[in-house]
């Protein structure tokens, strides 16, 4: 197995920044995209965090993407808007897209926001932060590349929304219809090691547990029938809704060939909309503790809410560093010398 250094995450964040400038990203939208997939480093989504910068610059340099592009936006209604990516980055049209659903919904309550010709944006729970450290609830959709399962990134579509609970306590829970696994997951798998048989097709449309095979078929949605409705209606809602590409016509991020023509859907909700501020914290702190406080299976020590092991992993990586293999270092390093950028600095090894 590859070795591991720990990366410190404020050298990591300048490390990406100063790749996004050097690739002709503007420092302010640098900063955006840097935030974000180092956001996703440090919460332990390993797949879709900083490793993400050679697709990106492949992208770039390919004329696929336009690390240069300014989101435009348009008012349709008091409650609503559109957003048009330009073809550049996702994080930058989304970051844009939620600022004018909060600022919609701090004076009518709710905001509206559909997104077209976007690119890939990475972690979705970074757009859910956004709204929840604006006081907002949160809705999204995002259309992903359907493919080949070596083509997939993540699912065919992908919802998110958040709220909070307590005082200064912030947890984030979400619904899709994602695939059972991703391109990076079934690379992952050590060589005879077998996946679970309802992942994957191969490609004669038979059940597999080989991930190889699985690589050269098609992934299967979650939730069987109910999941694949669910992928549908946020098909609808980011991709025919928005404008933008749908029905799996989505480039996926590895492809640089063409522009992605990614559709995001996005709303942000006052979550004193109904009552008073007060109740609905009480109401959200009852519904978490039902949950964590639930019986416990045989074996379970401890009953988390969704987003609840992401911030524990932050936490303890904010201190530690987050670790990245030697094979993840060098290709990051690669784009730094293509570039004129400083190598990564490796914090320790582990």
């Amino acid at each position: 197995m590859s070795q591991l250094h720990l990366i410190n995450p404020t050298d990591l964040q300048n490390f990406v920044t100063k790749i996004l400038i050097a690739n002709g990203t503007s420092s302010t939208h640098a900063d955006i995209v840097s935030k974000c997939l180092v956001s996703a480093d440090l919460r332990g989504v390993d797949t879709h965090g900083s490793n993400r910068i050679p697709s990106y610059m492949e992208r770039i340099r390919q004329k696929a993407l336009d690390a240069s592009a300014i989101p435009t936006i348009e008012q349709k209604t008091p409650v609503a808007a559109q957003v048009n990516g330009h073809n550049g980055f996702g994080f930058v049209a989304a970051h844009m897209a939620m600022e004018r659903a909060i600022e919609m919904a701090q004076t009518f309550g709710m905001g509206m926001v559909s997104v077209k010709h976007s690119n890939h944006f990475g972690m979705s729970a970074w757009l859910v932060k956004q709204a929840l450290e604006a006081g907002m609830m949160s809705l999204f959709a995002c259309a992903t590349s359907l493919g080949r399962a070596g083509e997939i990134d993540g699912g065919f579509t992908d919802c998110m929304w958040g709220s909070e609970w307590g005082r200064n306590e912030a947890v984030y829970f979400g619904y899709g219809a994602f695939h059972r696994g991703s391109r990076e997951d079934l690379q992952g798998v050590e060589e005879g090691e077998k996946i679970p048989d309802d992942w994957a097709l191969d490609k004669d449309g038979n059940r597999t547990d080989d991930p190889a095979k699985a690589l050269e078929g098609v992934m299967l949605p979650m939730g069987g029938p109910k999941g694949s409705a669910l992928s549908i209606m946020m098909d609808v809602f980011s991709g025919v809704f928005s404008g933008a590409a749908f029905a799996g016509h989505v480039t996926n991020p590895y492809d640089p060939s063409k522009p992605a023509d990614v559709g995001h859907f996005i709303v942000a909700i006052k979550p004193d909309l109904f009552m008073s501020m007060e109740e609905f914290q009480g109401r959200m702190d009852y519904l978490y503790k039902r949950v964590v406080e639930s019986e416990r299976m045989a074996g379970v020590e401890r009953i988390y809410f969704p987003g609840e092991l992401e911030i524990i992993t932050e936490e303890k990586r904010l201190v530690e560093g987050i670790p990245f293999a030697e094979a993840e270092i060098a290709s990051l390093n690669k784009e730094a010398d293509l570039v004129g950028v400083e190598h990564l600095k490796v914090q320790t090894s582990i």
